[in-house]
């Protein structure tokens, strides 16, 4: 129960970054350069669970070729608000030998968890890895990946909304939100 009444609180003290319209702009614009690299390429989209889950939802319906779709799933966070030492809870499928991979997450912040996913995938034998990212945190200094494809930005600030959580909630948010500096 309490956490449940801290959640509503952040929320209504959080500030609006990207609202609704901004993210399925952000979509169309991904879908068309993905559509535009990835088309003849039959890819497999990798969704990273649990936060790309709606992100890749609303993306794949947009994209314009055929592909295969499967997940990994591999966090630092788990419902903290830090990340720590990465856990495995899917690793990356067979599928993915000798195949262009396209992995799609919600954010790129300092970016430990998709290179790890990245160095998986080449490790199982993937051609090429491609990331396409809802939202890059700018941090201001270099992170160990980049992403291929970016969606939006936001702030060097603890964000949520549109797949990402905060203490496990609010992942279904139509717009992403900032918690209070």
């Amino acid at each position: 129960m309490l956490g449940d009444i801290r959640q509503t609180s952040w929320l209504e003290r959080a500030e609006c970054l990207h609202d609704a319209s901004a993210i399925q702009g952000a979509l169309d614009v991904l879908a068309v350069q993905i559509s535009a690299e990835l088309a003849a390429q039959h890819p497999v989209v990798l969704t990273v669970m649990g936060g790309a889950l709606i992100f890749a939802g609303h993306l794949l319906t947009r994209l314009t070729f055929p592909l295969e779709s499967d997940y990994v799933h591999a966090s630092r966070y788990r419902g903290a608000l830090t990340g720590g030492e990465i856990v495995w809870k899917v690793r990356p499928p067979e599928s993915v030998r000798g195949r262009v991979v396209l992995v799609l997450d919600d954010i790129l912040d300092e970016g430990f968890t998709l290179a790890a996913i990245q160095k998986a995938l080449l490790d199982a034998g993937a051609a090429r890895v491609y990331v396409a990212v809802m939202v890059e945190k700018r941090l201001g200094r270099k992170k160990p990946i980049a992403a291929d494809y970016v969606g939006l930005t936001v702030p060097d600030r603890y964000v949520f909304g549109f797949g990402m959580d905060v203490e496990g909630g609010w992942r279904n948010l139509p717009a992403i939100y900032a918690l209070p500096e």
